[in-house]
């Protein structure tokens, strides 16, 4: 086994889903929302080894369904297709069917079989999809020379920005990429957050390990995030491994097995960092670590617990050094702590020492608070686990938002 070091790994400069060897995307207005891009997809040359992580919400969408059965079957996608505007979740047995037909039209149009045709749906609930425009939509999809900006604008729906990363290792000789894209915004939080997530890889990697490598980040990176404690139909992340770059199969026995599965939490902690960031209304990022906890789950929750607590992300966004609210969320996180010995920092500003407040200077608080990243630290000093949490402020402009998502 390696010893996963930084520096083996590059960050790609505007990396993107098409950075990999062999994978195409492209993106185009059909209709479903009223001027921009609203479908787009993702191909590989070959059909990849894939994996999927899913929304634990009792409401899973059709088109959420029928990908899941597909991967399921054949453990391979070659073709996604997604569309915005409308999520076809709580549509019936006639949603189910229109996410068969998107899939069936999708394989006849590219050439791939239709279990191997992911099928991703976000936007709007209860409203039964316009076939019409999804028929036009994929017929479109042979003659349009899209491209990974107009993809990643196509799955977008109250987001700001597009969401992509890529990076670059190597193993076995070969240069192994792995880049991604993702949308979320709102409805946002932890146990697959809202949105949705793509990852491709020109690796060669075993189904199973890859299913494993894909659950495994998610614990630490998209279950990790939280806008507004809201948790939708439609979520999922697919990896994509269609292992043009001929290196030997990855298995969790392959030396160099550390280093993809550090490749890929990078990938997916910056998508997630990304969507946090974004978040409707946003105007900070709020990152949170929690060391010397007794065990990781224990330092997961904590920081979650901090991170979806409104008081708290209220009072970032007023830039008032409240760390009350902090010791608060970790007091009723139910995770076994010594309220004596909690410590709790604002960036560098120490602010509770062994549970007890500390003298700062609360300008200088009010100052740090200003900033458009913030990191509190919270020292449980009960053992060696820890983990990072990331959220964003909640501010007028999220209740303005929402208060007319429809419209």
């Amino acid at each position: 086994m390696i010893t996963v070091k930084k520096e083996h790994i590059q960050i790609l400069k505007d990396g993107h889903v098409t950075s990999p060897n062999g994978f195409s995307a492209g993106g185009v207005h059909c209709g479903i929302r009223k001027t921009k891009l609203d479908f787009g997809w993702i191909h590989s040359n070959v059909p990849a080894t894939a994996a999927g992580v899913y929304t634990l919400n009792a409401f899973q969408a059709a088109p959420l369904k029928v990908t899941k059965a597909s991967i399921e079957k054949e453990k391979k996608i070659q073709t996604i297709i997604v569309n915005s505007g409308n999520a076809n979740s709580c549509t019936g047995e006639q949603g189910y069917y229109d996410a068969l037909e998107m899939q069936r039209l999708t394989a006849a149009k590219m050439d791939v079989a239709p279990c191997h045709v992911a099928v991703a749906s976000t936007g709007i609930i209860g409203v039964p999809l316009q076939m019409d425009k999804m028929r036009d939509a994929i017929e479109s999809m042979g003659s349009v020379s899209g491209t990974v900006d107009d993809f990643e604008h196509a799955i977008l729906t109250t987001d700001t920005v597009t969401k992509h990363c890529a990076v670059q290792m190597e193993i076995d000789g070969k240069v192994i990429t792995i880049g991604g894209a993702a949308k979320g915004s709102g409805m946002i939080h932890p146990n697959m957050a809202t949105m949705l997530g793509f990852i491709t890889t020109d690796a060669t990697v075993e189904p199973e390990s890859l299913q494993n490598a894909l659950g495994s980040v998610t614990d630490k990176s998209f279950n990790m995030i939280t806008v507004d404690g809201d948790s939708s139909t439609n979520d999922m992340v697919l990896i994509l491994a269609n292992g043009n770059q001929k290196n030997q199969a990855l298995t969790e026995s392959h030396p160099q097995w550390p280093l993809f599965v550090e490749g890929l939490q990078m990938v997916s902690e910056e998508l997630a960092k990304q969507i946090a960031g974004d978040g409707e209304g946003a105007t900070k990022l709020i990152e949170v670590n929690v060391s010397g906890a007794k065990a990781e789950e224990d330092a997961r929750q904590v920081a979650k617990a901090v991170i979806s607590s409104n008081l708290v992300k209220t009072a970032i966004y007023g830039a008032d050094p409240n760390w009350g609210r902090i010791v608060c969320a970790v007091g009723y996180s139910k995770q076994p702590i010594d309220p004596d010995k909690v410590s709790v920092s604002l960036g560098d500003i120490v602010v509770v020492k062994d549970g007890l407040a500390v003298n700062f200077d609360q300008e200088e608080g009010t100052r740090y608070l200003e900033n458009r990243t913030i990191n509190i630290s919270i020292d449980l000093q009960e053992g060696s686990s820890e983990a990072t949490a990331w959220g964003c402020d909640l501010t007028y402009d999220y209740v303005k938002i929402n208060a007319s998502y429809r419209t």
